[in-house]
């Protein structure tokens, strides 16, 4: 599906060491079209939990919700009732066929509704009704919606609420646009507008409008995901409960998908609606396609046995050509046309009939399901006909390589979900083989040729004897939602009786018509996620690169110093296009926290250029003296602890603060001191750029989100969304950037270490070894504010003062002792230091 997953973890990597992944060189993957074209539909997020804590709505908005959904099944249920009633004795009856859609739009996946569709006639009726309200742009759908509470749209998986689910959920009291959002910018322009009241007072009434838009919002966002969770997602298909959690079922391979969870308030939606645990929210840190993060390997290459059908999707997204590699011996499985039934009952009669004839000759049958709730649903009618089976699903996974071990013998029934089809090999006895090979049967065509293909291709392996056979029926989700209207209307005319099959090449080949058009949709569905990420991709890479600069330091001091001069420019361009000098200060005391130097009289003498220039100079001096008078500030501290515990601590931790923020810095003990502090300038700025990215592209991302929901719109102006969105994102990237150099230029300039006390810095125990600092090649006049000494200086030497110990050690008493340079032995005999203790060159600790 098309919602994104969260893949969860605690934070972005803020140490080289942290990092998991090597370079994208080369990549070789298994289950190719698994992976890069039915995963491509869903994007990677990597989520963490949000800084600041939110009231928790999803307990305190399900009972509206779930009385929205109650009386929305009480409405379509006596629409159906009357639906069937009349157009039994009427079948041109126009009011009837009305109510009939209106069932249908309430709640397609009404089990009475699918049930009726497959009477004869039925079918047409409503395919007629859909395109008459579906004409001109849907012209008169509302007059169709207007009795409903919400209107589900199955193929697009969206629900969208009415206005009379909307005064349903509004309690008496509530205020009428209580889940109605204000036009914010129109309800601004007139506070702004209004001269009667004073500034104060307009400030006041915005800062009221802002919060509650921000509440509206998310009471809306909560109300809706919530809808989702009730209509969309079903218990046994696409998710089960384990442990009280719950755990989504990947629908390509029946697998459960586990560190994963539904994005965007989705999955807590659902876990409020089957009562358990609601976990904390989480805000999004990265997400990528899987198609640009595949793409950013050099090399690509995979392998599977049905990428066949997907060949062109390969070339065109990933520039990967399709070789189809023939069979080791000559494939003798009998594949057979599809058997279709009218209703779902009597397919799985015909399911049963057939595993039991299977069986009673020998023959070990794999019976092939597309959800965990069907899987159980015929385990529960072969109980009934005393068959034993066992069954694999995502609720016994773990027992995969145990049943699939079984599954060769004769006469054994195994049901599985999709799963059957990911790599299992299934292993036939003489006595199997003899008898027939492995029965395939298949009970529902797959949206996807290629899962069906898979599913086939556990039988008839290496040139062993089998066989394959689908039972398909009208009320299948893909002939539902896909099945030709032509089908519908040749069924009616064959007039079947109860229990009655068609199994004609025709019919076969119209299901693969259907997959086809689904696997198109698809296609279009991920062409357009990835145009989109495209734009998000760009942005990406500019981002990342100053990531990693900051992470692993070479170029940290260049982009710092680019921020600079981009500050200098931006600051000088704004005063010349005012040629205001009051503005002028303004602007250089809020970025820098200083006062210029320049008078009235010489700024108003001054181009663009030239006060780029002198403001650049004067920021760059001025960070000079700040970072020299922060190491000076910080080395008697760092030398305290460092004479005092330097043998046990390797690494710690100051928080800086500009006053607004704070921000923990780690570094190297050892290099501090050897360095006079420097190292710890260093690591401000390292810190400082890694939090500032990190916080304003979560923000960026979520902007981006809220776009792209936005320009879908722009279809009603005649203008194409995509074209729209890469206008806009680009303005909201040029925003990013500006403020990426405005806050970490004002934090540096800003930044300040704690009180001048040892207890201020504090031992990181928890942070990872760093790496000694790297030294930029092309050095110029400021290596020694951004790097402090460089190699052709000799670290300082300080004698160090041990702790000693008053104990007296025995020539094979175990010892801890310290030399005079720093170094540390422990648990060494005290015979073989003994010589060093007398001479002074260490003393016991321990």
């Amino acid at each position: 599906n098309e919602f994104g997953f969260d893949y969860l973890r605690d934070n972005m990597a803020r140490e080289v060491e942290e990092l998991v992944q090597r370079k994208h060189h080369f990549a070789i993957v298994d289950e190719v079209d698994s992976v890069l074209i039915d995963d491509a539909r869903t994007p990677l997020i990597i989520s963490g939990p949000i800084s600041k804590t939110e009231e928790q709505q999803f307990y305190a908005l399900k009972p509206r919700v779930q009385k929205l959904v109650d009386e929305q099944k009480r409405i379509c249920a006596d629409y159906l009732n009357e639906a069937k009633k009349k157009l039994t004795q009427n079948p041109k009856d126009k009011e009837a066929a009305l109510s009939l859609f209106r069932a249908f739009r309430g709640l397609p996946k009404s089990k009475p509704l699918i049930k009726f569709l497959s009477e004869t006639g039925i079918k047409k009726i409503l395919q007629e009704t859909e395109n008459f309200y579906l004409a001109d742009n849907q012209k008169e759908m509302p007059n169709a919606d207007k009795p409903l509470f919400f209107v589900i749209d199955e193929k697009h998986n969206n629900v969208e609420l009415t206005n009379k689910g909307l005064d349903l959920i509004t309690s008496s009291g509530e205020d009428n646009n209580f889940f109605i959002l204000p036009d914010i910018a129109t309800e601004m322009a007139s506070i702004e507008s209004n001269k009667l009241i004073s500034s104060e007072r307009r400030t006041e009434q915005t800062e009221l409008l802002i919060k509650e838009y921000s509440d509206k919002s998310e009471r809306i966002h909560t109300i809706q995901q919530l809808l989702k969770a009730y209509t969309l997602f079903e218990k046994e298909v696409e998710y089960i409960i384990v442990d009280g959690k719950v755990k989504i079922v990947d629908e390509q391979s029946g697998r459960v998908l586990d560190g994963r969870r539904y994005s965007d308030g989705l999955h807590q939606a659902i876990e409020a609606k089957e009562n358990v645990k609601v976990e904390d929210a989480t805000q999004t840190y990265a997400t990528i396609t899987l198609q640009n993060y595949f793409r950013m390997y050099h090399k690509l290459a995979g392998m599977t046995g049905t990428a066949e059908t997907e060949a062109a999707e390969f070339w065109q997204i990933y520039k990967l050509e399709v070789v189809v590699i023939p069979t080791n011996k000559t494939c003798v499985r009998k594949d057979s046309e599809d058997k279709v039934f009218k209703s779902t009952r009597e397919k799985f009669n015909a399911v049963a009939d057939e595993i039991n004839q299977l069986t009673s000759i020998g023959r070990p049958v794999l019976v092939g399901t597309t959800s965990v709730e069907i899987s159980e649903l015929l385990s529960r009618m072969l109980k009934m006909r005393n068959i034993k089976h066992q069954v694999l699903n995502a609720k016994y996974h773990q027992k995969e390589a145990e049943i699939v071990a079984e599954a060769g013998k004769p006469g054994t029934v195994t049901i599985a979900t999709n799963m059957a089809g990911r790599g299992t090999d299934i292993k036939l006895t003489s006595e199997s083989k003899a008898a027939g090979g492995l029965a395939i049967i298949g009970t529902e065509r797959h949206e996807s040729r290629r899962v069906d293909r898979q599913l086939r291709g556990r039988s008839g392996r290496q040139g062993d004897p089998g066989s394959s056979q689908f039972f398909v029926s009208l009320e299948d989700n893909l002939m539902r939602l896909f099945g030709s209207d032509k089908m519908a209307v040749w069924m009616d005319r064959l007039g079947l009786k109860e229990g009655e099959v068609i199994e004609h090449s025709m019919i076969t080949k119209s299901i693969e018509r259907a997959q086809k058009k689904v696997e198109e949709n698809n296609f279009g569905m991920r062409k357009r996620l990835l145009e989109y990420d495209d734009v998000m991709n760009s942005q990406r890479e500019v981002v990342y690169d100053k990531r990693r600069n900051a992470l692993f330091g070479d170029k940290l001091k260049m982009d710092v110093l680019n921020m600079f001069y981009q500050i200098s420019e931006d600051i000088a361009e704004q005063a010349i296009i005012s040629k205001s000098y009051e503005s002028f200060v303004f602007q250089v005391v809020q970025n820098t926290g200083k006062h210029p130097v320049l008078n009235e009289e010489q700024f108003s003498k001054l181009s663009k250029n030239d006060l780029t220039e002198h403001l650049y100079g004067f920021i760059l001096d001025f960070y000079k003296t700040k970072s020299k008078h922060i190491a000076e500030k910080a080395f008697p501290i760092i030398r305290e602890v460092f004479m005092a515990q330097g043998a046990f601590i390797q690494n710690i931790v100051v928080t800086v603060t500009d006053d607004k923020i704070d921000i923990p810095v780690v570094s190297n003990l050892k290099n501090a001191f050897n360095n006079q502090c420097f190292e710890i300038v260093k690591n401000i700025e390292k810190s400082s750029v890694l939090s500032i990215i990190d916080d304003t592209w979560k923000e960026h991302l979520r902007e981006m989100d809220e776009l792209k929901q936005s320009v879908q719109n722009a279809v009603y102006e005649q203008k194409d969304p995509l074209l729209v969105y890469k206008m806009e994102a680009f303005n909201l990237f040029k925003a990013l950037v500006s403020k990426i150099n405005e806050d970490t230029v004002g934090f540096l300039m800003k930044v300040k270490l704690p009180e001048e006390r040892a207890s201020d810095f504090k031992e990181a125990k928890a942070a990872p070894k760093l790496n000694k600092p790297k030294l930029i090649e092309n050095k110029d006049s400021i290596d020694s504010v951004f790097q402090g000494p460089t190699n052709s200086q000799e670290p300082v030497k300080e004698k160090l003062m041990p702790l000693k110990s008053q104990r007296v050690a025995g020539r094979n008493d175990k010892v801890s002792v310290q030399y005079m340079d720093g170094t540390l032995k422990k648990d060494v005999k005290y015979k073989s230091v003994e010589e060093d203790v007398l001479s002074n060159k260490c003393y016991l600790i321990d």
